[in-house]
């Protein structure tokens, strides 16, 4: 099988209290499979990873926000996965955006978005650390405990 080779940026969402803001979704190759995930995706042509978590920000959760104000990178990982009949290799950077509080607005999302992801919700590190569901990227609880404990 080719392996996809792909940058991706993704957000870690924080709102006042400390919580992340995950996504859940599914492979339309594989019915049956779930995990919840922070919001973000691959780069368009062109695109920083700044630019691309800014977007995919947008589609998913309908905040706008600029790439500058993502700051930089505070996480960065390759990560080896299976969707919808591809196998990818995603170079993914990690930023944080925080919020005091967040109506997520699925407007923006396109349609294999809306095929795949069914539900978000906030989670706090302990929660996280407690689920027995999929969560990425694994030691997000540390992420995001370590997040939370930066001054804004």
């Amino acid at each position: 099988m080719t392996v996809i080779d792909r940058r991706a940026g993704r957000v870690l969402l924080l709102d006042r209290a400390g919580r992340v803001l995950l996504l859940h979704g599914g492979d339309p190759a594989r019915p049956g499979l779930h995990w919840w995930f922070t919001p973000g995706g691959g780069l368009e042509p062109g695109e920083t990873t700044a630019e691309a978590a800014a977007r995919e920000l947008f589609e998913e959760t309908g905040l706008r926000v600029r790439p500058g104000d993502l700051g930089t990178p505070v996480w960065h990982e390759l990560t080896e996965f299976e969707f919808d009949g591809g196998q990818y290799r995603q170079d993914q950077d990690f930023f944080v955006f925080r919020v005091a509080e967040w109506q997520v607005d699925t407007a923006g999302m396109d349609a294999t978005e809306r095929l795949t992801i069914t539900e978000h919700r906030w989670w706090s590190a302990a929660e996280i650390e407690a689920s027995d569901e999929q969560i990425f990227p694994a030691g997000l609880a540390g992420l995001v405990r370590s997040a939370a404990a930066e001054e804004i």
